[in-house]
């Protein structure tokens, strides 16, 4: 695996100890190789972010994961303000910021509401992908390119290990392809989630994923 590409989840969640989901998603992945799993709340519980330790992160690694769960519409504070300070001109954006150009960003993020709610006719009146626009385009405005979120809806409903258990694999299936790259970039676009095109969207890995 010398030719993996790094993965960055940064992770924040205020309430942990409340989210059955968020905790069984992030213990799928903790050890999986050249994945660094980043708490931001463990890290900073003052907010006091080190900005040149989190550019450091950021040049480390290859492919940068926000994952959160899906606060008013946005992320929990912490990954805000880790936002307005870390993504610096001259670092991020402008002139002579082009140190994440061509890293690959993903959403992962969890939701109360079901599916159904954020569409136009739902209680939410907008797509997943409209809400997350502010996402997508701070990415791209560092040259990073954006893939369709990963989400998981519904999150107060699920309650047995067995409602969960297909999205925690999926999430595992999915940051092993793109650290092994071995995702189909071609049919990224076919999907609004990528756990709903998972199984188009991934290659065989060459690694056996014994989870």
């Amino acid at each position: 695996m010398d030719n993996a590409n790094r993965i960055l989840v940064l992770f924040a969640h205020p309430a942990l100890h409340k989210s059955w989901v968020n905790r069984r998603l992030i213990r799928a992945i903790g050890d999986l190789e050249h994945v660094t799993l980043h708490d931001l709340y463990e890290a900073y519980p003052s907010f006091h972010i080190d900005v040149k330790r989190e550019q450091a992160l950021l040049l480390a690694h290859d492919v940068i994961v926000f994952q959160h769960p899906f606060y008013w519409y946005s992320s929990p504070a912490i990954l805000k303000e880790w936002q307005d300070l870390v993504l610096e001109h001259g670092f991020a954006y402008g002139a002579g910021g082009t140190a994440l150009a061509g890293k690959k960003f993903l959403s992962a993020i969890t939701t109360g509401g079901q599916q159904q709610a954020y569409s136009r006719s739902g209680a939410n009146r907008f797509a997943i992908r409209e809400l997350l626009a502010p996402f997508e385009q701070t990415a791209r405005l560092c040259g990073m390119d954006w893939l369709p979120p990963f989400v998981i809806h519904g999150t107060h409903l699920l309650r047995e290990a067995g409602q969960i258990d297909p999205y925690v694999r999926s999430y595992r299936l999915l940051l092993m392809g793109l650290r092994d790259d071995t995702v189909r970039w071609d049919g990224l676009s076919e999907g609004e989630y990528l756990y709903h095109n998972l199984e188009r969207v991934l290659g065989p890995s060459p690694v056996t994923d014994h989870a």
